[in-house]
């Protein structure tokens, strides 16, 4: 799964908050692009996710999921507004 997003530039919880503004904007301005548009679904995606996180670092090979930090937080908002 390619999220297409910078994981890199999220180390600090203010990193993090611009994160989720710019999810926010983009959410606004091209909501075309996410799967799960209504707060119900995103959470409901988020939740899959999470569940299934070992599959996605075995696959990918993104053993930082299990070291939960802010880029991993990121990390499941991005798979939250695609994943089904």
């Amino acid at each position: 799964m390619d999220f297409g997003e910078d994981f890199d530039q999220v180390q600090t919880k203010e990193s993090l908050a611009d994160f989720i503004g710019s999810l926010k904007a983009e959410l606004l301005s091209s909501s075309q692009e996410w799967e799960n548009k209504t707060l119900e679904e995103f959470l409901e995606s988020m939740e899959a996710w999470v569940r299934v996180v070992d599959s996605y670092a075995k696959n990918i090979g993104d053993a930082e999921v299990f070291t939960p930090s802010w880029k991993t937080f990121a990390k499941i908002l991005c798979a939250a507004k695609i994943c089904e």
